[in-house]
């Protein structure tokens, strides 16, 4: 397996043909789960890491509740229980599990929940047979892209997971997200001027990357490169986690509170840095691009370098000048509306739109995500103390 990349997934044409992409997409979750022992399927850890079976069963949920249930009069529900076990956070959609406890539901079985896949499958591709309209299209393909969301999801919080387990187990041997370096060097210039922001045309986009607009912007310059693992290490060496200077209050808070020292996963062993992968624990590379650092790390590591982070729309102005994909960049934008933003009615608009606030914008995308999930306009979004996705940091000059 590459060390840098997810499994092989084949490019698919949503557009064109929808009943394939619709195989691809739901087997390789699947795919992904290969690796897994039956008690990996389990565990919940923290409250923000859902276990591998939650995942399988909520992509499946999704389809049932939000197509089958609405486009096919005669459906039967799987299970009468399972809309409420494996909702997320759809009020409209019913009561739910609490988030904390997913880790609880021991109860259906693994075995159980690839029987509701399959069930799932087999109903949608009976759909599909039948024809689409372009209602159901829509539906269709957001049921998919939300899907990948939940890949990239799976794969971080197994992550995390492993990652907290005291032997540090292979999830699959040469499996690695963090080694990647940069391929680039030096600084992209922009020139100050109005710049369109947000999503103009293409296959997809989430409700939040709509409103395209227009966002005047003073020159500025921004690095081809992200930063560094050896770069990191330097503002770890120089004190950079024990000088409150640097830090935003919120981010002090949080070092002193949790006693920060290093990004999540790494570990000093007899004076060397290691870090926790997916293949197993591995000494630090210094030239790879550093990865699962949260807000206040990036914004601190930037007043250290004399520098800032981008803003959101300085990184979609200049993102045609540098290579990007590797991880998601942390940006100094609060997650908000853009102009004429307007939630869809129902269920599908609580899909982004009630977590506008206390998040910041993330661009890019990572080696987590699934292929054909970026785009330049893509906004991601987390609170500022999370570091289990796999996020990094370019700097503006």
């Amino acid at each position: 397996m590459h060390t840098d990349t997810l499994l092989p997934f084949p490019e698919t044409t949503q557009h064109h043909d929808l009943a394939a992409s619709y195989e691809v997409v739901r087997q390789y979750t699947e795919d992904l789960c290969a690796p897994l022992q039956l008690e990996d399927y389990i565990p919940q850890p923290v409250d923000f890491v859902s276990p591998p079976k939650w995942h399988l069963a909520h992509t499946s949920w999704f389809f049932e509740e939000f197509i089958l249930v609405k486009f096919r009069p005669d459906y039967e529900r799987y299970h009468p229980d399972f809309s409420y076990l494996f909702n997320s956070y759809y009020n409209h959609m019913g009561s739910r599990v609490v988030r904390t406890d997913r880790g609880n539901i021991t109860r259906p079985g693994v075995e159980e929940v690839y029987r509701y896949r399959s069930y799932v499958n087999e109903a949608m591709r009976q759909l599909l047979a039948e024809g689409t309209s372009a209602e159901l299209e829509e539906l269709i393909i957001l049921g998919l892209n939300h899907e990948q969301q939940h890949q990239e999801l799976l794969i971080t919080d197994l992550k995390y997971i492993f990652g907290h387990n005291p032997i540090f187990p292979v999830y699959q041997e040469g499996f690695s997200l963090t080694e990647v370096a940069n391929t680039e060097s030096g600084w992209a210039s922009v020139e100050a001027g109005i710049y369109g922001i947000g999503f103009e045309k293409g296959d997809f986009c989430y409700d939040n990357e709509l409103g395209r607009h227009q966002v005047y912007l003073e020159a500025f310059e921004i690095s081809k490169s992200l930063v560094t693992n050896g770069e990191y290490i330097e503002f770890i060496e120089a004190g950079g986690y024990g000088d409150f200077d640097l830090w935003l209050d919120e981010g002090w808070q949080w070092v002193q509170q949790y006693a920060a020292q290093a990004p999540l996963y790494w570990h000093q062993i007899e004076g060397t840095w290691h870090q926790y992968t997916l293949g197993g624990l591995q000494r630090v590379n210094p030239d790879s691009v550093l990865c699962h650092i949260n807000f206040y790390e990036a914004a601190a590591f930037a007043a250290w370098k004399g520098m800032r982070l981008p803003t959101e729309f300085e990184w979609e102005a200049a993102s045609p000048q540098f290579s990007w994909g590797q991880r998601w960049e942390w940006t100094h934008s609060a997650y908000l509306p853009y102009p004429r933003f307007s939630k869809a009615p129902g269920a599908i608009g609580e899909y982004n739109g009630k977590f506008m606030i206390n998040q910041m914008v993330l661009r890019g995308g990572s080696t987590a995500t699934s292929p054909g999930h970026s785009r330049p306009t893509y906004r991601n979004f987390f609170h500022p103390h999370l570091q289990w996705q796999c996020t990094g940091l370019r700097l503006v000059n």
